[in-house]
């Protein structure tokens, strides 16, 4: 990637990490065909990764993470806009109405997920102490940070092929690389060393994964 120019990814959205994402650019939308089953899958992405962003931003106090929960938290609204504009354009009858009012209850659903995530991140404008990230800590899965060291075989290896989740049960939120942050990694993304990865797991699936990133295990059981 370009110095001048680099590049968020999350899916099929691409952004500067120097533009700004506002609940007033919801007022300026404009609709745009497309089909139901996309809206909802990738309302359904979404809403999967925005809460653990969020809870990443508070946890490691990291306001990049923060911004691109706001910035999702926008996205989904424009979900929301063109589902909503969708079901209005396609209503003919009662019976339509009543076969949409389910695919409306689920994006509404999704829309209130990513608000949710969106007064998470509010926090870290707010002085709250140590208590919530020792709160967070105490859940089954949680969330840490991993480097990878040079000596490890992950390195120029694909989250794939590594088999990352099924061998460990950890599953890889997102990545920093350099300046740059890759949310969501899909299966194809290659490892390289110096990445520092968020992860979601046990504390057993993490010691593995650690071991492994650090060089220690030569291959993940």
């Amino acid at each position: 990637m370009s110095k001048k120019k680099k590049i968020r990814i999350f899916g099929r959205l691409q952004r500067t990490p120097k533009e700004k994402w506002k609940k007033e650019e919801f007022s300026e939308l404009e609709y745009k065909p497309t089909s139901v089953k996309e809206l909802l899958t990738e309302m359904k992405d979404i809403s999967e990764l925005i809460i653990d962003l969020a809870y990443s931003a508070v946890l490691f106090s990291n306001k990049e993470i923060a911004e691109e929960v706001r910035y999702l938290e926008v996205r989904m609204d424009t979900l929301n806009y063109d589902i909503r504009m969708m079901a209005m354009m396609a209503v003919r009858t009662k019976e339509d109405a009543e076969q949409l009012a389910g695919i409306l209850q689920v994006a509404e659903a999704a829309e209130s997920i990513s608000n949710a995530a969106g007064d998470i991140v509010n926090l870290l404008s707010q002085k709250q102490g140590p208590i919530l990230p020792k709160i967070l800590k105490q859940a089954d899965e949680q969330l840490f940070r991993v480097n990878i060291a040079g000596e490890s075989k992950a390195c120029e290896q694909t989250i794939g092929s590594l088999k990352v989740e099924s061998e460990t049960g950890m599953r890889i939120i997102a990545i920093r690389r350099g300046e740059c942050w890759i949310y969501n990694p899909p299966a194809e993304t290659t490892l390289k060393a110096e990445d520092w990865l968020i992860v979601r797991g046990t504390d057993e699936g993490y010691s593995e994964l650690n071991q492994f990133l650090q060089g220690k295990l030569k291959v993940l059981e």
